[in-house]
């Protein structure tokens, strides 16, 4: 029960964090969204360094870890554990699967808001 309620206090901060990087008045005028961009790769840095922090240093604490990696940056984006597991994947030789993966994730994705549109008109 202790993780579920570190994992959620770090998907508040995570999310409260994405909210407010959502309120900076960044608009370039060809429409690029900058700050979903901006979110998404810090978020995949930060995942990153938690998990290599992680895995150099035994003595990280594990409960930290959870509640950074899973609660805080994924509340902040559920692009970084895309990020993060594709690469895992790359690394550990399952380059086709990462492919696999990469292209399902990003197409689908877009798929998915077309039809949930589509559902609704």
């Amino acid at each position: 029960m202790l993780n579920c309620i570190l994992v959620g206090i770090g998907g508040f901060i995570g999310s409260v964090c994405r909210y407010m990087i959502g309120l900076l008045p960044i608009e370039p005028d060809n429409g690029f969204p900058i700050k979903t961009l901006v979110v998404n790769i810090t978020g995949a840095f930060a995942i990153s360094l938690i998990a290599a922090l992680a895995a150099k240093n035994k003595s990280f604490n594990p409960q930290l870890a959870l509640m950074l990696r899973v609660g805080v940056c994924g509340g902040f984006t559920t692009f970084s554990t895309f990020a993060y597991e594709a690469a895992d994947l790359m690394k550990k030789g399952s380059m086709g699967v990462a492919v696999e993966y990469i292209l399902a994730s990003v197409v689908l994705g877009v798929v998915a808001v077309f039809v949930a549109e589509m559902l609704v008109r």
